[in-house]
């Protein structure tokens, strides 16, 4: 999705347009259930205002195609709220729509809806979609319960950066995936659910598989978020919200048991109660090591296993020095903002395009995220031109995107996602290589 040069092939709905036809009238059967029941959110766009329809009453006449169906243009269809055409109170009543629009694609002074394929030259750029996950959520939702990685403080966004140098005559290939180096030491992405946990999530998938890198698979556990979640609790909020140097500093000195031992426990939105309380703690063995010192919260799980990794460290922002640390260590973390087309990735090299540009706050909301960066790559437009991107997952299940992962411009700080990345060491000691 990005602001679309006039006079380009464009697009290709898979809802297709919709020929009005002749005009029926409405009846019940046509205004139930409404969009928004269905998980249809305004994709935004100046219907009314384009044709200058503002019709006083019930008039059929006064509608447009939208998404596969009709919306409305008079005060009627405001007794359903959800058949207004999306500009129906900004433009007719001057109010705010009661339903936040997701955007899509600007064209000729028009926003293209989602649940489409975008072409540029007849090149793919990226897929939006409607995802069953978030029907019936806001964006503002969207921001509150799929986000939860609080932006760093000033002094650790300052903290050292460890540069890795090219060697002279090195050149990194034009593509790379961690899980084609490393197989099955790549783990497949978790999903967060309702709860703001992205600190927990993708601080236990990045040490996750590096623990097993760097163990040399002798050791290949999908670590525990909901043992952070519970039991990291000093400045973090849980399913409300962490943060990232909170999070390895936990893993450094207390260290986690495997998601198996301690599996995610969910957490329905506004859901009453406190948050579940830490089952799971550890002590000191000597040499900095640590060991259990409960039984498994799943109790048809005997490992216990303490999972540990040494300090977490910052990498430079150059996209260079942030390939060869994946390369040779292992996935990376990183922290990204996210706006409101990225809840609709479907496939296809993310970028960010700021169709709301001209409209009030609330359409704009953004948040933090943080994501493990797995590989990279590079597509060739129709003009030879190359786009380059990061291939990253996420932690919204395997049905969000490209089965759980993305693609993402590189090179250009796309979202911030280069701005602040750790990698870290999984401790492993001899002792550790004799077991799995």
């Amino acid at each position: 999705m990005w602001r679309c040069p006039l006079g380009l092939l464009l697009l290709l709905l898979l809802t297709g347009h919709v020929a009005l036809g002749a005009q029926k009238g409405r009846g019940r059967r046509e205004l139930a259930p409404g969009l928004h029941l269905r998980g249809i959110r305004d994709a935004g766009g100046r219907y009314c205002q384009e044709q200058d329809l503002c019709c006083r009453g019930r008039a059929d006449d006064c509608a447009l195609p939208y998404l596969g169906t009709i919306c409305y243009c008079d005060l009627f269809c405001n007794r359903t709220v959800s058949d207004c055409c999306p500009d129906f109170w900004d433009f007719c009543l001057g109010v705010p729509p009661p339903f936040p629009p997701i955007q899509g694609c600007m064209h000729g002074g028009r926003i293209y809806p989602v649940l489409g394929t975008y072409w540029d030259n007849c090149n793919r750029w990226w897929q939006a979609g409607n995802h069953s996950a978030f029907w019936g959520m806001t964006l503002d939702e969207g921001i509150r319960y799929r986000l939860g990685t609080i932006r760093p403080s000033s002094s650790v966004m300052n903290m050292h950066e460890i540069y890795t140098v090219l060697n002279p005559g090195e050149v990194l290939p034009t593509a790379f995936e961690a899980s084609e180096k490393w197989p099955n030491l790549i783990h497949e992405p978790l999903d967060q659910g309702n709860c703001a946990g992205s600190w927990a999530f993708s601080t236990a998938a990045v040490a996750s598989d590096r623990v097993s890198i760097h163990s040399l698979g002798h050791m290949t556990p999908i670590l525990s978020p909901q043992n952070l979640l519970s039991c990291n609790t000093h400045h973090q909020q849980g399913c409300r919200g962490g943060r990232l140097d909170g999070a390895w500093w936990f893993l450094r000195r207390r260290g986690v048991v495997s998601d198996h031992c301690y599996p995610f426990s969910g957490r329905e939105r506004d859901k009453a109660g406190p948050a579940p309380p830490c089952m799971m703690h550890s002590r000191a063995t000597g040499r900095g090591k640590r060991q259990a010192t409960a039984r498994c919260p799943n109790g048809h799980v005997n490992n216990n296993n303490i999972y540990q990794v040494t300090p977490a460290y910052r990498l430079g922002s150059n996209d260079t020095e942030i390939m060869k640390e994946l390369m040779e260590n292992g996935p990376v973390q990183a922290l990204m903002e996210v706006h409101e087309d990225f809840f609709l990735y479907k496939g296809g090299i993310y970028s960010h395009t700021p169709v709301n540009l001209g409209r009030p706050e609330r359409y704009r909301r953004h948040g933090t995220h943080s994501v493990k960066i797995t590989g990279w790559g590079e597509e060739t437009r129709p003009d030879g031109r190359k786009l380059k991107y990061w291939t990253a997952a996420n932690s919204w299940g395997p049905a969000w995107g490209e089965r759980g992962h993305f693609r993402i411009v590189r090179g250009v700080n796309e979202c911030d996602i280069e701005s602040f990345v750790l990698g870290v060491w999984g401790r492993v000691g001899m002792e550790d290589m004799g077991h799995h």
